[in-house]
């Protein structure tokens, strides 16, 4: 049952993500070349969106599915490793013209070829876990 209720989510989720346009290679393609706000609202409203709903979590003391209290870590401090990480996110989004999240809907929407892309996901994934005690944090 748990399966299902994920599953729609994810399918309700890839619906509105495709109404929005946000799967779009040309909204991408604006946002990178600042032609256009529409992603960058988008983004800014998950941000913030972001933000509420963390201290609304942190402040009501929620509690999740299982009945445990959420918590969340703090970060570590540290402006060159996000840096890194964010330049190379942003260096992949720019070359396959998708975010992570978007590649499964775009394939379920027939983009195919986004398979090649999605492997390439998984691979860099797979590699990082493999490399990640070797770099620094």
């Amino acid at each position: 049952m748990k399966l299902i209720k994920y599953l729609l989510l994810g399918l309700i989720f890839g619906i509105v993500l495709t109404k929005a346009e946000v799967i779009s290679w040309f909204r991408i393609y604006e946002m990178f070349k600042f032609q256009s706000f529409h992603m960058y609202g988008v983004i800014g409203s998950a941000v913030l969106l972001g933000i509420v709903f963390i201290q609304v979590i942190k402040r009501s003391h929620m509690k999740s599915i299982e009945g445990q209290e959420i918590e969340i870590n703090p970060k570590e401090q540290g402006i060159v490793r996000y840096l890194i990480g964010g330049s190379i996110f942003g260096l992949g989004w720019a070359m396959t013209g998708a975010c992570p999240g978007p590649l499964f809907i775009l394939f379920g929407n027939g983009v195919t070829v986004i398979a090649v892309v999605i492997g390439a996901a998984l691979l860099g994934t797979y590699t990082y876990g493999l490399v990640r005690k070797y770099l620094p944090h």
